[in-house]
């Protein structure tokens, strides 16, 4: 019985020492660039993670937050809240006078078309008139109808109440794909158009607290610019800013020469009323740039196309007077400056991410929220290089699926052509297999040649 149990345990050290070796040996054999990508880092913290662990708001700003919110005393402010998220949510571009002009001679041509079959006796004139009014009662029923926001005192700490601690979130989120990927990157100056309550300076803050030296926040509301330097005061006068060198503007600098490192952006490019002012907007903001231009939206249809257009904007239209002659490249989460494959197809759906988030501790919130949201990253330093020879880098456009020695992974890539790739250790070597598993929604996925054969082979 004794030797039975010692053969039995010398049989199973002998597995273990030949499963060690196999694994060495499979390791070994693999091509020198699908080992190099992880650059000395373990498989779960590779190149290519950039998501955040549930963020939550900096102390000192949720302290101030819910002074000032307890302070207001806003009625109804739970159901305020609710109410404003999920108008701001819905939230659409405004309709422009040439498509609903458009929109217009396409019903008006209908509606005759449809009278003249009918004709008999009638007043033209009179069904003239009957059908303009008819037009106009539909387009006034099916067109959306964009109004500008405007935030008062009390509505401003409705909006802090709504959107401060998840507008952080996704600002924070997009800012840590800089952080992550240019590790030189230090920026001394940040300009943040349309500011609101100021979170990105404290998102800003959080990435780059030792080399900040000058932030200019501009948004045209009086109040909200109020509210945001009560924030940096911890809800008090008298107190010093918690972050030094912030300066709250109204309009944006008028010199062209004047350049920031950071430009942010963020919820602002859909609350202006058309496609020129936007367009206007985003040159304007392009040439404030030194280093990198941040744009963040809602994750909706709307807010992605916006994005894009911003996009094109930059990479195919041309300024009339050019004072930095660096052209604009896209940083991220494109690995691509070709049509976003988004919308190409039929159904265009956008392309969004999510960040967790620990929201204000007030009445009806939940312990833990998701933002999403959509953003861009624009740089002047040319085109982001591979971190690694030989390898490419697609972005994970939805979540990873793990299963049982498989991960399904759904991406854009470097192609501009979106893949569906089932990963395994056995097809892609075991490096790229952990690296998948490790990741998640919005990372980036190491993508070398062996790769793309293999997602080449299966697809055909």
């Amino acid at each position: 019985m004794a030797s039975r149990s010692y053969s039995a345990s010398v049989l199973c050290q002998r597995a273990g020492v030949l499963k060690m070796m196999c694994r060495g040996m499979s390791t070994a054999a693999q091509p020198q660039s699908q080992v190099d990508f992880l650059k000395g880092e373990p498989h779960r913290k590779h190149p290519g993670v950039t998501n955040l662990k549930t963020l939550h708001l900096p102390e000192e700003l949720q302290t101030a937050a819910r002074s000032i919110i307890h302070s207001a005393q806003v009625l109804r402010l739970t159901e305020r809240t609710r109410k404003l998220t999920n108008l701001l949510w819905s939230r659409k571009r405004a309709v422009e006078d040439v498509t609903l002009r458009k929109k217009a001679v396409s019903l008006e041509k209908e509606l005759w078309e449809k009278a003249m079959e009918k004709r008999g006796d009638i007043d033209e004139e009179a069904l003239e008139d009957r059908i303009r009014r008819k037009v106009f009662s539909e387009l006034r029923r099916t067109t959306y109808h964009w109004t500008p926001m405007k935030y008062d005192e009390e509505s401003g700490v409705v909006y802090m109440a709504a959107r401060l601690a998840g507008g952080y979130a996704a600002v924070r989120r997009a800012l840590n794909e800089i952080k992550k990927r240019d590790l030189s990157f230090a920026p001394q100056s940040l300009l943040d158009f349309g500011s609101g309550l100021g979170t990105v300076v404290w998102a800003s803050h959080s990435c780059w607290a030792g080399s900040l030296k000058e932030m200019v926040c501009v948004d045209s509301s009086g109040p909200m610019n109020i509210l945001a330097e009560r924030l940096l005061k911890g809800d008090d006068e008298r107190a010093q800013p918690l972050i030094k060198h912030v300066y709250f503007r109204q309009f944006l600098p008028v010199s062209p020469k004047v350049q920031f490192d950071l430009v942010v952006a963020a919820f602002t490019l859909s609350e202006l009323p058309n496609a020129k002012e936007r367009e206007e907007a985003v040159f304007t903001l392009w040439r404030k740039t030194s280093s990198y231009l941040v744009l963040v939206e809602n994750g909706t249809k709307d807010g992605h196309q916006i994005l894009m257009e911003a996009r094109d904007t930059l990479l195919k239209k041309q300024e009339k007077t050019v004072h930095d002659s660096r052209p604009a490249s896209v940083f991220a989460p494109c690995p691509h400056e070709l049509m976003c494959p988004k919308l190409a197809g039929k159904l265009t759906v956008p392309c969004n991410f999510q960040q967790l988030y620990q929201p204000l501790p007030l009445p009806g919130h939940n312990d833990r929220q998701i933002e999403k949201f959509s953003y861009l990253i624009l740089s002047r330093s040319g085109p982001a290089e591979a971190e690694t020879e030989g390898v490419d880098w697609a972005r994970l456009i939805a979540p990873v699926l793990r299963r049982t020695r498989h991960v399904h992974c759904q991406m854009c890539c470097t192609d501009g052509q979106l893949q569906h790739t089932v990963v395994t250790a056995r097809k892609h070597s075991r490096d790229m297999y952990r690296c998948a598993r490790s990741s998640d929604w919005g990372d980036r996925l190491p993508v070398t040649q062996n790769f793309q054969e293999d997602v080449q082979s299966d697809s055909e």
